[in-house]
């Protein structure tokens, strides 16, 4: 396995289709968290506070993910479901075509420092 140094490195051998979306994550991540550092975490990019990691994103071979606090997720379960998304207890998968709204993009990485105490 290739081990990636950066988040421009993840988004540049993640599929085509899907880095519009990974940038557009970074950008409202960086946004709402902007006393993290970028990391790779978990073989993922990553914002990480005071040695937590807050929130993360991947791209897989059929979707996109944005990773959370599962406290976060199940604050906004009603939104992400709203949105027609589908959540697991750490994340949210979504598509380009069905991106995660901006604004609880922005909402769920507030959470999700909140809630892992960063």
């Amino acid at each position: 396995m290739t081990t990636i140094a950066d988040h421009d490195a993840y988004i540049a051998a993640a599929p085509e289709p899907f880095q519009p979306s990974l940038h557009r994550l970074r950008t409202l991540l960086g946004r709402a968290l902007p006393e993290a550092d970028e990391v790779i975490a978990y073989n993922m990019p990553g914002f990480m506070i005071g040695g937590t990691v807050v929130a993360g994103y991947a791209a897989f071979t059929r979707q996109c993910g944005l990773y959370l606090s599962s406290g976060a997720l199940s604050e906004y379960a009603d939104d992400i479901a709203a949105a027609g998304l589908k959540a697991t207890k750490t994340g949210i998968t979504f598509t380009p075509r069905k991106p995660i709204p901006d604004d609880l993009v922005e909402q769920l990485a507030h959470a999700s420092r909140q809630d892992s105490g960063a």
